[in-house]
C-alpha cells in the first residue's frame, strides 16, 4: 500500500499508530532502538523522494516518527490512554519536526484529545497537523469531530490517519472543509496540504494575533 501510495507521487504518506506491530506488549516488540524496524521504509523514502509517517514502540515509548531520505526524528505520545500507562510512559516534549515539506505538528491518537497539544504545536510554528491513531469505530464520531475541531481552532490542515478497524482517516484544510474521507478497512486517500489557503484562513480571522494569553 505504501509502494502504491508512492509510485502514485503522493510526498507525504501516513500511516496509522503502532501500524507495524498494533498494541503488542510480547517479549520482542519492544527494542530499545527504533532504527531497525524503519530501515525498509527508510529505503523507500530515498527511492521515492518521499516522507513518511507513522509511530513506532520502543522501550515504554509510544513514539511518533518523520522520516525521509536523510533519516527520521521521533516524538513521544504524551497521553497513554487507560491501561497503555502499565506499558507506556507519557513523553516530556511538544515540539514540530522540520522537514522539507514544512514544519510538522504530529500527534499520536489520544493527545488528540487534548488542544493544549495542537495549540502548542501551532504555536511553535508548525505548518500542518499529522495524527496517527487507533481509535476505535465505537468511537468515531467523536474523532470526526475532534479532528476537524483541530483544523479550525489552529487554522492548520490536519491529516489524521486512523487504523483500518476504526476507519475514518481524514484530510482536512486550514478552514475545517474535509478534503477527503476513508470508509472502514484499508484504504488510500490523497489531498494537497495547502499552505496558501492556510494563509488566507488566518487573515481572514486573525485568531492567533488576537489570542490574549495574559487572561488566560
Amino acid at each position: 500500500m505504501l509502494a502504491r501510495a508512492a509510485v502514485g507521487k503522493a510526498e507525504i504518506l501516513v500511516f496509522p499508530e503502532l501500524f507495524l506491530t498494533g498494541f503488542c506488549y510480547e517479549t520482542g516488540t519492544d527494542a530499545t532502538s527504533p532504527g531497525s524496524s524503519l530501515d525498509p521504509f527508510l529505503k523507500l523514502a530515498r527511492k521515492h523522494g518521499c516522507l513518511i509517517i507513522g509511530s513506532i514502540r520502543s522501550g515504554r515509548q509510544n513514539l511518533g516518527f518523520c522520516l525521509d531520505s536523510e533519516g527520521f526524528e521521533l516524538r513521544p505520545k504524551i497521553h497513554p490512554f487507560g491501561s497503555e500507562k502499565e506499558h507506556f510512559d507519557g513523553g516530556d516534549f511538544i515540539s514540530p519536526v522540520a522537514t522539507p515539506w514544512g514544519m510538522v505538528g504530529l500527534e499520536v491518537c489520544y493527545d488528540l484529545r487534548f488542544p493544549e497539544v495542537a495549540r502548542a504545536l501551532a504555536l511553535q510554528g508548525a505548518d500542518f497537523l499529522i495524527t496517527v491513531a487507533q481509535f476505535p469505530a465505537s468511537r468515531i464520531v467523536q474523532w470526526r469531530a475532534l479532528c476537524v475541531a483541530r483544523s479550525i481552532e489552529n487554522q492548520i490542515p490536519h491529516v489524521a490517519c486512523n487504523y483500518a478497524e476504526g476507519g475514518g482517516s481524514l484530510i482536512v484544510d486550514a478552514s475545517g472543509r474535509v478534503q477527503a474521507e476513508a470508509g472502514s478497512g484499508q484504504a488510500v486517500i490523497t489531498g494537497e496540504i495547502d499552505l496558501a489557503g492556510r494563509d488566507a484562513v488566518r487573515r481572514d480571522v486573525p485568531c492567533f494575533s488576537d489570542r490574549r494569553p495574559e487572561v488566560y
